[in-house]
């Protein structure tokens, strides 16, 4: 099998995988997770503790405002002929699939999620992730944020406008019906640890 080497890993036939033989690989779920871009088994880097701790807070802030939509951290994307797994993906509720018995499915989503957020890991391509993004918007999300904690910046993806490089004070855009104002700064700030005990 040759193999190409980019700053995420990727695993490739000298044939493209399809995307139902990509489906069907026992490891999709491992950790970190594997995605489907381009023909390609291209499988996430690591996080890391800024990651984390952004994803986790996110996911709580977005979910506490108590809205119609819901957080899912690491939630399997496919659609489109890709197969993706978001840091974020915010879903509105009633779109959730649900299985026979009345629970949410525990297959991933199979259409792209209304806000889609990504969490810039270290030595991970950005323009793959800022590809993920796109693809998204081109299929039907409405936001799509790209975190870099490093430069302490967020990227917004919005249909049919140019993306603005927020940062400091900057507020940023969130779907309409979630209630939650948030500046670049308050983000970012999540990443200061914590004194004391709650």
């Amino acid at each position: 099998m040759s193999g190409k080497i980019f700053r995420d890993m990727v695993i490739a036939d000298a044939k493209t995988m399809t995307l139902q033989a990509f489906l069907e690989c026992q490891d999709l779920e491992e950790s970190p997770a594997w995605e489907y871009l381009n023909g390609e088994k291209v499988r996430k880097p690591m996080g890391g503790g800024k990651h984390s701790t952004l994803q986790k807070r996110l996911v709580g802030a977005i979910d506490s405002v108590g809205s119609s939509y819901e957080a899912f951290p690491e939630l399997r994307c496919t659609f489109g002929n890709r197969s993706v797994v978001p840091d974020v993906a915010v879903i509105e509720s009633d779109r959730l699939p649900i299985d026979e018995f009345g629970e949410i499915a525990s297959t991933g989503i199979e259409f792209a999620p209304d806000w889609v957020i990504e969490v810039l890991s270290p030595n991970q391509s950005q323009t793959r992730v800022t590809g993920n993004i796109l693809h998204c918007l081109r299929h039907g999300s409405r936001l799509g944020w790209l975190l870099d904690a490093d430069e302490r910046s967020i990227l917004v993806f919005q249909p049919d406008r140019l993306p603005d490089l927020l940062t400091g004070t900057d507020e940023l855009p969130i779907l309409a019906g979630i209630n939650l104002n948030l500046s670049v700064d308050e983000v970012f700030g999540w990443l200061r640890r914590r004194s004391g005990s709650v």
